[in-house]
C-alpha cells in the first residue's frame, strides 16, 4: 500500500522488495566486503560464541551439561540466533556443506533447550539469580528483561534459515515460542497487557505472519505497537523504550536508538499489513524529527552513552557520538520500510547514507573486529574489538551484510525501481514479467552507471533511476545538512546511446518504453568534491566543515598527516581536493588530497599537505587521530597543547574501602579516559567532548584517580564538574568532595587553603599545602537519587 504521494483515486500496487538472493554483487567495494563476511566474520562470531558460553548456556538449559550461566546480559541468546540468519543468508547465496551442518548441530542445542510449553530464554530457564536484575525472579515479570527481545531474534532467525535451506528445524522452534507468546500476552483478561520492551519481536512476528499466513502473529505485533506508551497494568512510562507515550501522539524520536529503529520499523511492518494510514503518519512525523535534528551526516543515530540513545534536538556531537552500529543498521530497516510505503527516495537517500558510511565502519576490513560505537571524531582512545561483553553489534554485522544486495531493487507492479548502484547481475520478478538487470559500474568511486536490461518478455513497463539527493545539491532531505559550494546537480541518461529526456517524480527518474532484449540505460552523476556544512543549531558543527564525494563521506586520519595530528589544522572553504584511486591501500580506497593550514601555539600557520581517507575504513591501520568535521578557520583549530602533569597521568577509577569519606588503601578498578584530554568544557553540559562519569552510580560516595609517571610536588587542582539532565539519569556537581594525595601505600587529605566548591560552569580551584606524591584520588560524595561526573580535571 503506497500512504502518500499517491493519486487518491488511483489504486496502487504495493512495492516489494526484490530478494537479495536474486543479486549478485560482482564489484570491488561490496563484493569483497561480503566474501569476508562469509569466510572470516561469521566464523570468528561462532568462534567467540562458543569461547564465551553462549551455546554451553543452551546445554545447560537442555540438561546436557552441569555449571553455571554464562555472559552478563539476559539477552546473549540472541548472539547465536542474528549469527544464524546471517549465515543463513551466506548459504543461500553460497551453499558451504560445512556451515550447513554447522547450524544444524546449533539448532539442534537450540531445540534441546526449549522447554515444552515452547519457552526459550536461558537464564530463566537456568535460573540464573545473578542476572535477576534484568528478568526477575519468574517469567515475564519484568518489562525490561528482554524474553521477547530473545524471541524476535530467534524468528528472524527461523524464517532466514527456513526460507536459506528449505528445512523447518528452527522454524518450528519459532512457531512453538510466537503460539506461547500468543497466548501469554494480548488484550484480554488474563493474559499480560504491556509492549515489548525492546523491540524487534513486532517485525519478526510480521515475518512469520508472512511465512505461515496466521493472522494470529500480526494481531499480536499490532498489539505490541498498540500497547505502547498506554501505561496498562501499571508498568512505568519511559522515553527510553519510547514507551512514554502512544505511537500516535509521538512526535519527537527520543530514548535508546536501537529499540527506536527497531521500533518504528515494526510500527511501518504494522501500518502496511493492515493499511493503517493513521500509524505512517506518526512514522512521518517521527522520522522528519530524526532526519531533520537528530542524524550524524554519516547516517548514525543516538549521540548519547548514557542510554546509548538520543540528546536533545541537534545534538550532534562529534567525539562522544554514540552512533551504535546496530542503530545504523536498524535506521536502514527503517529507512527501507517508508520507502516501501511511499515510494519515495528521500528515505533511500538516508540509507544509502548510512549504508556506505555509518552501518560498515562498525566492522573492520579484515572482518574480525567491530565497533559498538562510531564516533565522527578521535583523539586515539578508540579501536575496534574482537568481541564486545554486550555483543549484539558483530551478530548484527553478519546478518546485515550477507542481506545488503536485498536492497538495490524494488518493483511495484510492472515496474522496476533501482535503488542502489553496484556492478552485478540482477533477476527482477515482477508481476508479468522477469528482467535481467546487468549493472557496469565504478560506483561508489564514480558515478556513470550502464545498466543492460534484458526482460523475458518484450513490454512497456517503467524503469525508474533513483536520483541520489546528493547529485541534486541535497545531502539530506532536510535542512539539517546542506552543501557549502552549490553545483548544477545536472545528471544525464541515456538509452541506447541517446540523450534521453525524463521525468523525475519523488527522486526518481521514470524511463517509461517498451523494452526489449540488449537495451542499455547509461546514468551519469556528478560526482565532485564537496564541502558540507550544518545547520547553525548544530553547535559543535559551528566553524567547521565535513568533506564528501558522492555517497562517501572523508575524514582525516592521523596515519595520513605528516604530523599524526588532525585537530591543529583547518581547511578554508575554498580549498580543491584531487582525487586518487589506491589500489593497495585499504583494500582499495579513492582518497582525496589538498593542502590545509597548521596551527601552533604561538599562533603561526603554515601551509601542509593532508589526505583524506573513507570515513567507514578509519581504525585499520591502528588507533589514531580522526575527525570527520574540519575546522575551516584558524579560530576553529587547537593547536597541541603542552603536556602537563594531568595529561601525562594514568587516570583510573578506584575501588576503595570508605571510611567517614576518606579511603583507605586501595588498588585500581580500571582505567578511563576524558578528564585529562585539556578539551577546554564550554559549561557543565558539555559532552561534545570525553569526560568521566559514573554510571549507574547515585548519592554514594566516589573515587577518581591520577597515577603519575613519576614523583611530582603540586598545590592545586582545578575540577570541572559534570551537570546536565538525562531521562536515564541526572548528573549533578556532587554534594561535596576532597581530595587526597597518595602516601606511600596511603591516602591522606591534603592540608586545603581554602573551601572545597562545586560550582557549575566553572573550575573549581582548590589550594593546598605542597605535597610530593605518585597520586591523587578526588572522592565525591553524589547527590541523593542523582549520578555525577568529572569532565576536566588539572593539577598544578
Amino acid at each position: 500500500m503506497i500512504f502518500s504521494g499517491q493519486s487518491a483515486n488511483k489504486v496502487q500496487e504495493p512495492i516489494q522488495q526484490v530478494p537479495f538472493t536474486n543479486v549478485h554483487f560482482k564489484d570491488n567495494f561490496w563484493a569483497p566486503r561480503i566474501e569476508t563476511n562469509r569466510t572470516v566474520s561469521i566464523p570468528s562470531a561462532f568462534k567467540e560464541c562458543e569461547k564465551n558460553g553462549r551455546f554451553d548456556n543452551f546445554a545447560l538449559a537442555a540438561g546436557l551439561m552441569k555449571g553455571e550461566q554464562k555472559g552478563d546480559f539476559s539477552f546473549d541468546d540472541t548472539d547465536p540466533y542474528k549469527i544464524i540468519e546471517g549465515a543463513s543468508y551466506s548459504l543461500a547465496v553460497k551453499y558451504d556443506k560445512k556451515l550447513d551442518a554447522y547450524l544444524d548441530s546449533v539448532i539442534n542445542l537450540i531445540r534441546a533447550a526449549q522447554e515444552p510449553d515452547g519457552y526459550l530464554t536461558t537464564c530463566v530457564t537456568n535460573k540464573c539469580t545473578r542476572l535477576s536484575g534484568w528478568w526477575g525472579n519468574a517469567r515475564w515479570e519484568r518489562i525490561n528483561s528482554h524474553e521477547l527481545y530473545n524471541c524476535g531474534h530467534l524468528y528472524e532467525a527461523a524464517v532466514a534459515h527456513f526460507q536459506a535451506t528449505g528445512k523447518r528445524t528452527l522454524l518450528d522452534v519459532a512457531l512453538k515460542n510466537a503460539d506461547l507468546i500468543c497466548t501469554v500476552f494480548g488484550p484480554d483478561k488474563g493474559q499480560i497487557h504491556r509492549p515489548s520492551g525492546h523491540p524487534i519481536v513486532e517485525m519478526a512476528l510480521a515475518k512469520l505472519y508472512k511465512v505461515t499466513g496466521k493472522k494470529k502473529y500480526l494481531d499480536l505485533a499490532k498489539y505490541f505497537v498498540e500497547e505502547t506508551g498506554r501505561g496498562t497494568d501499571g508498568h512505568r512510562l519511559s522515553e527510553y523504550s519510547q514507551d512514554h507515550k502512544p505511537i500516535l501522539k509521538q512526535d519527537e524520536i527520543v530514548g535508546h536508538a536501537v529499540r527506536a529503529g527497531y521500533l518504528y520499523s515494526g510500527v511501518a511492518d504494522v501500518a502496511a499489513l493492515t493499511h493503517d494510514t493513521a500509524y505512517f503518519k506518526a512514522l512521518t512525523r517521527i522520522w522528519d524529527n530524526m532526519a531533520g535534528k537528530k542524524l550524524f551526516i554519516t547516517g548514525g543515530i543516538g549521540s548519547r552513552a548514557q542510554g546509548e540513545g538520543f540528546g536533545p534536538n541537534y545534538e550532534l556531537n562529534n567525539h562522544t557520538a554514540y552512533a551504535e552500529t546496530c542503530a545504523a543498521i536498524a535506521n536502514v530497516y527503517w529507512n527501507q520500510r517508508m520507502f516501501q510505503a511511499t515510494g519515495d527516495a528521500k528515505y533511500i537517500d538516508v540509507l544509502e547514507r548510512a549504508l556506505y558510511n555509518g552501518v560498515i565502519s562498525g566492522v573492520s576490513l579484515s572482518g574480525d573486529k567491530f565497533f559498538y560505537d562510531n564516533p565522527l571524531e578521535s583523539m586515539g582512545q578508540h579501536e575496534r574489538q574482537v568481541w564486545f561483553g554486550c555483543a549484539c553489534c558483530p551478530g548484527n554485522i553478519t546478518r546485515f551484510m550477507a542481506s545488503a544486495p536485498g536492497y538495490m531493487y524494488a518493483t511495484q507492479g510492472a515496474d522496476i525501481i533501482i535503488n542502489l548502484y553496484v556492478q552485478s547481475n540482477g533477476k527482477v520478478k515482477t508481476g508479468s514479467n522477469t528482467v535481467q538487470l546487468a549493472q557496469t559500474t565504478q560506483y561508489p568511486w564514480n558515478g556513470d552507471v550502464k545498466i543492460k536490461v534484458t526482460p523475458e518478455k518484450l513490454g512497456n513497463f517503467s524503469i525508474k533511476l533513483r536520483i541520489p539527493g546528493w547529485a541534486k545539491n541535497e545531502p539530506v532531505p532536510t535542512d539539517l545538512y546542506s552543501f557549502a559550494d552549490k553545483q548544477d546537480g545536472k545528471y544525464e541518461i541515456y538509452v541506447n546511446g541517446k540523450l534521453t529526456s525524463v521525468i523525475e517524480s519523488n527522486g526518481y527518474a521514470d524511463i517509461s518504453r517498451n523494452w526489449k532484449m540488449g537495451d542499455v540505460i547509461e546514468l551519469k552523476l556528478p560526482m565532485p568534491v564537496r564541502r558540507i556544512q550544518a545547520n547553525e543549531k548544530v553547535k559543535d558543527d559551528r566553524g567547521k566543515l565535513a568533506i564528501e564525494r558522492g555517497p562517501i563521506v572523508y575524514c582525516l586520519e592521523g596515519w595520513d598527516q605528516g604530523d599524526k595530528h588532525i585537530f591543529n589544522k583547518y581547511i578554508s572553504e575554498d580549498a580543491q581536493f584531487s582525487i586518487e584511486y589506491k589500489k593497495d591501500l585499504l583494500n582499495g580506497v579513492m582518497i582525496l588530497k589538498g593542502s590545509a593550514k597548521e596551527v601552533s601555539l604561538n599562533g603561526e600557520e603554515k601551509e601542509v599537505p593532508v589526505t583524506a581517507i573513507p570515513y567507514s575504513t578509519w581504525n585499520n591501520r591502528g588507533a589514531g587521530e580522526m575527525a570527520v568535521w574540519i575546522p575551516s578557520s584558524a579560530s576553529a583549530a587547537r593547536p597541541v597543547p603542552l603536556p602537563t602533569i594531568a595529561s601525562r597521568a594514568q587516570t583510573v577509577v578506584m575501588k576503595a574501602p570508605i571510611q567517614n569519606d576518606a579511603p583507605l588503601i586501595s588498588s585500581p578498578e580500571e582505567s578511563t579516559w576524558g578528564v585529562n584530554d585539556q578539551w577546554e568544557p564550554q559549561s557543565s553540559s558539555d559532552i561534545s567532548k570525553p569526560y568521566h562519569y559514573w554510571w549507574m552510580k547515585r548519592g554514594t560516595p566516589e573515587t577518581l584517580a591520577y597515577e603519575f609517571e613519576k614523583e611530582e610536588t603540586v598545590s592545586n587542582v582545578e575540577v570541572y564538574w559534570l551537570d546536565f539532565d538525562h531521562y536515564d539519569g541526572n548528573y549533578r556537581v556532587p554534594e561535596y568532595w576532597k581530595l587526597y594525595y597518595k602516601d606511600g601505600e596511603n591516602w591522606k587529605e591534603v592540608e586545603t587553603k581554602g573551601p572545597y566548591t562545586t560550582l557549575r560552569d566553572q573550575y573549581n580551584k582548590l589550594d593546598f599545602a605542597p605535597v610530593k606524591t605518585k597520586g591523587l584520588k578526588i572522592v565525591a560524595k553524589l547527590q541523593d537519587g542523582q549520578s555525577g561526573g568529572v569532565i576536566e580535571w588539572k593539577v598544578k
